[in-house]
């Protein structure tokens, strides 16, 4: 069987998101199946080859085009209808998509298609202009009617792609991600070296995401706030917010700035993953009060690493932490707060959902999510 795989998501300088889910995908998937033949489609007006050139295998073939995007996708892809892209990588059975994008597809080639989250049409207002553009222009509907199989990556997303886009849900399988983090012994020096370069003292209560207006930073530090001013043994708190700074973020920075403990409120930007590891092993709890998520891996990955978690008790998050999670509602920043103070006073709560986090994050790995995958292709082409 050959497959064709859309890789244009892979071309990110940094994995995060969608990326680092496809990245991780195809790695287990190339672990599994050495019979069936890849063919990776990118295009790019840059050259690619030394950033994909990695996904290079004996049974992976990578195929790209130089055309510069914007005429790419919007001229011959959604005009045009041309190049067909399972034609440009030399004819495949089937063509699978990670993630929404500008695909133009011969009509006896099977198409699957991943489908994240639509938060984009739940939530339009937490997009800029352009993002909401682009969304709309890819029509996705209509991408989603054609294709043979949808993988959604949560319950709840499958969910909404038959709420808000109308899809047969017969066509719609929920396959979860996976979780590959492997806690990492790090020594104190290197510990002591990175806290101290990013002028972080005292107890770290830990967020990580995108700097955007649907992770609810804004309650955040609200709650953050309100937390300080309770007690003098909240003083050596921290609170580290790590990631990229996305869109529509100026209310975010304001509210910061308005903090009378702004000094101790770190926005790290974006991190790499030893960063990430040294967080996790340092904070004492992890909030992750998003409005909206398909999946969500923060979580996951603190309760790797022993991190007791707070999260909202909206969307795919109470599919992903199960009874392993302290949940709160995401609009009430009074509740974070005090799932806070529960937390931190309570060894007992503590121990528990340590224990539950460590057993919760077991149970999603990348090999069981290529399995089913690779379940979905062979199917297809029966």
């Amino acid at each position: 069987m050959k497959i064709g795989v859309d890789v244009r998501v892979l071309m990110d300088k940094y994995y995060s998101g969608v990326s680092s889910y496809t990245a991780n995908l195809l790695e287990a998937i190339f672990l599994l199946d050495k019979e069936n033949k890849y063919k990776l489609f990118f295009n790019s007006f840059h050259n690619q080859k030394e950033r994909l050139g990695k996904w290079e295998k004996d049974n992976a073939e990578l195929i790209g085009l130089n055309i510069p995007n914007k005429i790419f996708n919007y001229l011959f892809q959604k005009t045009l209808s041309f190049p067909k892209l399972d034609k440009v990588i030399g004819g495949v059975d089937i063509f699978w998509s990670p993630h929404f994008n500008f695909t133009s597809l011969s009509k006896e080639t099977k198409k699957v298609i991943t489908v994240h989250d639509l938060s984009f049409l739940r939530y339009p207002e937490f997009f800029s202009a352009r993002k909401n553009f682009w969304h709309k222009a890819l029509g996705i509907k209509k991408t989603l009617i054609e294709a043979d199989k949808v993988i959604a990556v949560s319950q709840n997303t499958k969910n909404d792609v038959v709420e808000l886009l109308g899809i047969n849900e017969d066509k719609i399988q929920v396959i979860y991600s996976g979780n590959n983090v492997i806690k990492k012994e790090i020594s104190d020096s290197e510990i002591k070296d990175f806290l101290t370069k990013k002028k972080i003292s005292g107890r770290v209560i830990l967020y990580l995401g995108t700097i955007e207006p649907r992770k609810n930073i804004i309650n955040l530090i609200k709650a953050f706030n309100s937390l300080r001013q309770s007690g003098e043994e909240y003083s050596d708190l921290k609170l580290v917010l790590a990631g990229a700074s996305g869109w529509k973020n100026g209310a975010i920075y304001k509210e910061w700035q308005l903090s009378p403990y702004k000094n101790d409120i770190r926005f790290l930007g974006y991190i790499n993953q030893f960063e990430k590891d040294v967080l996790y092993s340092q904070a004492s709890l992890f909030v992750y009060p998003s409005f909206y998520e398909g999946f969500g891996f923060p979580p996951l990955e603190a309760m790797t690493y022993g991190v007791p978690v707070i999260c909202a008790n909206v969307s795919s998050l109470p599919e992903v932490v199960g009874d392993a999670a302290v949940m709160i509602n995401p609009y009430e920043f009074a509740e974070i707060s005090e799932a806070f103070k529960l937390i931190l006073s309570s060894e007992s709560l503590r121990k528990d959902l340590i224990s539950k986090g460590l057993k919760r994050s077991q149970e999603f790995t990348w090999e069981k999510t290529a399995r089913e995958y690779l379940d979905v292709f062979n199917k297809l082409t029966c």
